[in-house]
């Protein structure tokens, strides 16, 4: 992906928050470019995202692990579990993204303890795995060119709604409020001057398309949960209304 992401071509992201090998297996035979398994927010734990992994490897795509949080343990695991590399959230200094780097590397070039367990019996960059910081908060978009300065960051992750919490303005995927998408570009200029590749999530193809074009490479789509939500919540009005037409 690192590649794709210098010659400015979109990556297209499954997002996982249901614990199933599974739909993450769906997920990576769906036409993605990448997909994430949220140990954040999502319903998944260590047991479980290991046969997610593998299950992503069958589907051919690279795999990433969103965190819980920027703690050392926690991207080792994901590391030696066989992620192709870690987003790591709420990344708010440059000493926070300091540390989510030297956990992702090996001595020299950073504090990773060796034990890779599956991550050497797959087809990973083990030794060099993604690693991309989320910046959420309005204190991170001031420091945001500090931060993307830090060697080892692949690229940054917008989490929209979580800066539109910090901004008390209304959240939304393709930014709607001023003040929401002015954060929104700092953050993407400020990983342009530091050939930082740009992320956000996205919610749908069009507001995909929108970041795109705004200069944003790593674009997430929406999560299994929402899919799933959205699509039973329509066939279920659906039927309902073709059974109220026949009656």
């Amino acid at each position: 992906m690192r590649d794709r992401w210098k010659a400015g071509e979109p990556t297209l992201g499954a997002w996982c928050t249901i614990p199933s090998p599974w739909t993450a297996e769906v997920a990576a035979r769906s036409g993605h470019d990448w997909v994430c398994i949220d140990t954040q927010h999502g319903l998944i734990g260590y047991d479980v995202m290991l046969p997610m992994l593998q299950a992503i490897s069958a589907g051919g795509v690279p795999s990433l692990v969103r965190v819980p949080w920027n703690e050392p343990g926690a991207i080792m695991k994901a590391l030696d579990a066989g992620a192709g590399g870690v987003i790591v959230p709420m990344v708010n200094s440059v000493e926070e993204a300091g540390a989510a780097v030297d956990a992702s590397r090996y001595p020299p070039d950073g504090i990773r303890s060796m034990g890779p367990i599956r991550a050497r019996e797959v087809d990973t960059e083990w030794r060099n795995p993604i690693c991309v910081v989320m910046i959420e908060t309005v204190q991170a978009v001031a420091r945001a060119d500090e931060i993307l300065a830090v060697p080892g960051i692949d690229a940054v992750f917008v989490g929209p709604n979580d800066l539109a919490v910090s901004a008390g303005v209304e959240s939304s995927y393709e930014g709607s409020n001023p003040e929401h998408r002015r954060l929104i570009e700092a953050i993407r200029r400020a990983a342009g001057a530091h050939g930082v590749a740009a992320g956000i999530m996205c919610g749908s193809p069009e507001v995909a398309a929108q970041w795109h074009e705004a200069g944003f490479v790593m674009l997430g789509l929406q999560s299994d949960t929402r899919l799933l939500a959205a699509a039973s919540e329509q066939i279920a009005k659906g039927a309902k209304e073709m059974i109220r037409r026949s009656v």
